[in-house]
């Protein structure tokens, strides 16, 4: 697909789950729609915002962690969004630069973007691929991604803010099992997730406007959350609150743990 095709495929009728991040975040890539809905969980969850930054940071964390630690030097960035910098590649190839990274989303808007997910290290290569987690075995047998991923060597599967989008009934934890039968030992999962734990009356407020504008969601408690890393090898601290995972001294006020709402854990392959 060209980007003048990702432009007219565009639906602007209803809000999508990734413009909205980007409105949470403070970006401008997204439209009325989108702004509505998000403005209506921000109503309900004033903290979305507080959320959203989290989610971002530990991103950023795991991914220096697994670069300089675990010596990771390939990653592969399922349900991307659109592009915020610094992205994930900037991220890694700060710490290693020859990096690979393979960024996967089902947007078209992010696809018209994708450009800004590219621009890589010298030593390094990034791509995008239009691909949804849902068909999996389809996103894995992309051409595209094994010219940028040697899947015999580790790599870091990155599933941010994601499975919270899929459904029990669309098997949640048999897509991310099959991901992972694909990479070879030494690799990880890095996973982020929203959840209800701390305040569930708001946050089945915020189900609702998700599901009405067309987007069913399944927020997660942290033992279905933990569930996702079994058969790994989890990093400390675990499974924990966004902001309580390998905390940077530099991230300024600590939030709560109900303004972030979000379990995040890294687990590696034995």
């Amino acid at each position: 697909m060209t980007h003048s095709q990702a432009a007219r495929d565009i639906d602007t009728s209803r809000p999508h789950s990734a413009r909205m991040y980007d409105y949470y975040l403070g970006g401008k890539d997204h439209f009325e729609v989108d702004k509505q809905a998000a403005e209506r969980v921000a109503e309900a969850y004033p903290a979305i915002f507080v959320c959203a930054r989290e989610n971002r940071a530990f991103m950023h964390r795991a991914t220096r962690v697994l670069a300089r630690e675990h010596g990771i030097r390939q990653w592969l960035d399922i349900g991307t969004g659109i592009p915020t910098e610094p992205n994930l590649h900037q991220v890694a190839q700060s710490v290693v630069p020859d990096a690979r990274v393979v960024y996967a989303d089902n947007d078209p808007l992010v696809l018209k973007y994708a450009e800004r997910l590219m621009r890589s290290s010298a030593e390094g290569r990034t791509t995008y691929i239009e691909a949804d987690v849902n068909d999996p075995q389809t996103l894995l047998n992309a051409p595209a991604l094994a010219e940028v991923l040697d899947l015999s060597r580790p790599v870091a599967l990155s599933l941010n803010a994601l499975m919270h989008f899929v459904t029990d009934a669309q098997d949640p934890y048999g897509i991310v099992r099959r991901l992972l039968d694909v990479l070879p030992s030494g690799s990880a999962l890095a996973l982020s997730h929203c959840t209800p734990d701390f305040d569930a009356p708001t946050w089945q407020k915020v189900t609702d406007i998700y599901t009405t504008a067309g987007t069913p969601v399944r927020f997660r408690s942290q033992a279905d959350v933990a569930r996702f890393f079994d058969g790994l090898d989890l990093l400390e601290p675990g499974v924990t609150v966004g902001h309580r995972w390998r905390p940077d001294p530099s991230d300024g006020d600590t939030p709560t743990d109900a303004e972030v709402s979000l379990w995040t854990g890294v687990g590696i392959k034995p």
